[in-house]
């Protein structure tokens, strides 16, 4: 079991940019204006695929953000009405400009949401994220800069591919999973003109402000670790004042960029520092530097406001990433605020077990479809 942790986190994680542009935030159709689009081989479903790079707005300072992303239409003729889209919130794949996912064939592991989706027959955008593909840097789980590549995504598909219908819902997993949760909560505001149905998140980093524990020291699994220098990458995005020093000392520090690299190529060098990391090694300096990544990271949580529609929530009750006690009190304050949310946790499952994606994709199926949502917020 300690193996399998450890393999499912070191696909958890890559390096700073440069400081974010100052250009105009887009206004009305000038958001997911696409700048430009090349065609792809297609997939093996025969489904033709355009790399996009398309108009959004910065999470980090509100101003203009250029963003790449991956446009997948199914073969043959649209639906009555027109396709109907799905945008889909990508697992971390790094944090450097080499680690977007429209960069590689299998969109770093991604493909594996999409390709059910395909045979649904739906339309399906892949956003990179801001920073990953782009010289912005990539404010890695900013959920207002998250939200807003997913649902200017949608709208750079309509562009691409004229037979779509103004219906979308989102599916994310991990860092995804807090990407589609949070275009949930901005559909109604930011997704002005388009008709949202729902989002579909798995194991999402809703709130891990657990990471920095305030009763007592901090004791980060192994697999917590892994993903820590992309989170304190992260977060220099938003606080350019962070020390890292103060979160990352022996061997985590010494290895860092080994664990900020592109996931895929170099697991076996994440997996063989992973094995030398010690608790000590997450420790926070002191009981500020502690206090100040807790606020930090409560800043980050979601919700933050009512969603626009339903979602679904699915955990794996052995995530040893992202705990899920975390996200089911992350769900009880959605239920607070009114939102409809079918909670799953699934026994016998970790971190984004690709096992869930099945029933996400049939749940979304029935959100375009009209069927009801179910709630489970009277039984959390």
């Amino acid at each position: 079991m300690k193996s399998l942790a450890l393999c499912a986190a070191v696909l958890l994680l890559g390096a700073c940019s440069d400081p974010p542009r100052t250009d105009p935030a887009p206004q009305g159709t000038e958001r997911g204006a696409v700048l430009s689009q090349e065609p792809m081989p297609a997939t093996s479903t025969g489904a033709a695929v355009t790399k996009i790079r398309y108009r959004s707005t910065s999470g980090v300072d509100g101003g203009g953000a250029e963003v790449t992303g991956t446009v997948f239409t199914p073969a043959g003729p649209a639906p009555s009405g027109g396709w109907p889209i799905v945008t889909v919130g990508h697992g971390t794949t790094g944090v450097d400009d080499e680690c977007a996912p429209s960069k590689y064939p299998d969109l770093l592991g991604s493909i594996s949401l999409v390709t059910p989706l395909l045979e649904r027959r739906f339309v399906v955008v892949v956003s990179d994220l801001q920073g990953l593909g782009s010289d912005d840097p990539h404010p890695y789980l900013e959920p207002n800069a998250a939200a807003y590549d997913l649902i200017d995504a949608v709208r750079a598909a309509r562009f691409v591919v004229p037979d779509t219908s103004t219906k979308w819902a989102a599916l994310g997993v991990s860092q995804g999973g807090q990407a589609s949760w949070a275009a949930a909560e901005r559909a109604a505001d930011y997704g002005d003109g388009l008709d949202f149905v729902g989002s579909a998140n798995l194991s999402p980093a809703a709130d891990i402000s657990g990471v920095a524990a305030t009763d007592g020291d901090v004791n980060l699994s192994i697999p917590q670790q892994i993903f820590l220098p992309s989170l304190i990458a992260g977060l220099q995005v938003l606080h350019p004042e962070l020390n890292p020093d103060d979160y990352m000392h022996g061997n985590l520090a010494a290895n860092k960029a080994i664990l900020l690299a592109c996931t895929g190529p170099d697991a076996d060098r994440k997996l063989s520092v992973a094995l030398k990391l010690k608790k000590e090694d997450s420790r926070p300096s002191s009981t500020e530097a502690k206090d100040r990544m807790a606020t930090w990271l409560r800043d980050l949580a979601l919700p933050k406001t009512k969603a626009a529609g339903p979602m679904l929530v699915v955990v794996g009750e052995h995530d040893p990433v992202i705990f899920p006690q975390w996200t089911r009190a992350a769900v009880q304050r959605a239920c607070a605020l009114g939102d409809v949310v079918e909670w799953e946790s699934r026994a016998d499952e970790g971190h984004g077990d690709s096992r869930a994606i099945p029933g996400a994709v049939a749940w979304i199926v029935d959100r375009v479809a009209g069927a009801p949502a179910p709630n489970s917020c009277g039984q959390l």
